[in-house]
Order: structure tokens, then C-alpha cells, then sequence
């Protein structure tokens, strides 16, 4: 995709994301300097609308398909495999069985993970034309 396709007017979106997109160009990524103040400034439904996916937190993989961010979804869903794996892997090799706690909390952290990059990915697609791979660019860790 061009930067031309990619800067689209932003009336083309429905409201939500025009309110979304309209934030990250004025105040840049999550990591941007004036991101964090900016977002204190929001009502707390502002900050939830700007900062977190809840589409994305229910059907986080599926939504990151439909939306086309194949690529970042596929390094999540390899990020999720194989911690799932290395969780299984260190509790058997100390002779237990992983707590369902454990397993459902990691789901969560998962959950919690594609409400959180989704918006601000789904923004460097659509304006700014970028694809990558690294779900995290532009997040705050």
C-alpha cells in the first residue's frame, strides 16, 4: 500500500475510529511524549475509546484478521504458542501439572495484549501505510 492509499480522509471511517485517528495525529504514538498527558486530559470513556480495543480484547485474533493486520496477528498468535509451550514446558519439568489459574490468567494477559495494540496498529495501516510485523511499535513498553 502507497502512502497516498494510505492517507485517506479520515471522514471515511466510521466515527469511532475518525475520533481515534484524529488522537494519534495530533499526539503521536503511545510512546510520544504528549501521548500520556493528552489521554489524562480525556474523559474515562475517551481514554478507553483511544487507548483500548474492546471488539479486539473478545475476538482479538479474528478481529486483527478482518481489520488486515495478518502480519501482527500472526506474531502474536507465535508469541502465544510458544509461551504457552515454555509455561508447560517448566512446569512439567518440575513434575507438575500447570494450575488452571496460570492458564487462564495467560489468556487473559492475551486478551488484554490485542485490546491494547490494536487501535494504534490499525492507525499505522490505514494512515500512515504501515504493515510490519512487531505488534508493539509505537506501544509504551
Amino acid at each position: 500500500m502507497s502512502v497516498a492509499e494510505a492517507s485517506k480522509d479520515i471522514s471515511e471511517y466510521k466515527p469511532k475510529w475518525q475520533e481515534r485517528f484524529a488522537f494519534f495525529d495530533a499526539y503521536g504514538a503511545p510512546n510520544a511524549p504528549g501521548y500520556k498527558p493528552a489521554l489524562k486530559q480525556l474523559p474515562y470513556g475517551k481514554k478507553v475509546l483511544v487507548n483500548f480495543n474492546i471488539i479486539a480484547f473478545f475476538i482479538g485474533p479474528i478481529y486483527l484478521f478482518i481489520l488486515g493486520l495478518w502480519k501482527k496477528n500472526l506474531t502474536v498468535l507465535a508469541i502465544m504458542v510458544a509461551s504457552s509451550i515454555l509455561i508447560d514446558v517448566l512446569f512439567a519439568l518440575a513434575g507438575k501439572v500447570a494450575p488452571t489459574a496460570v492458564d487462564v490468567g495467560w489468556g487473559m494477559a492475551f486478551h488484554f495484549l490485542y485490546g491494547l495494540i490494536t487501535n494504534y496498529a490499525y492507525y499505522l495501516k490505514e494512515r500512515k501505510g504501515e504493515q510490519g510485523w512487531s505488534p508493539f511499535k509505537g506501544m509504551r513498553w
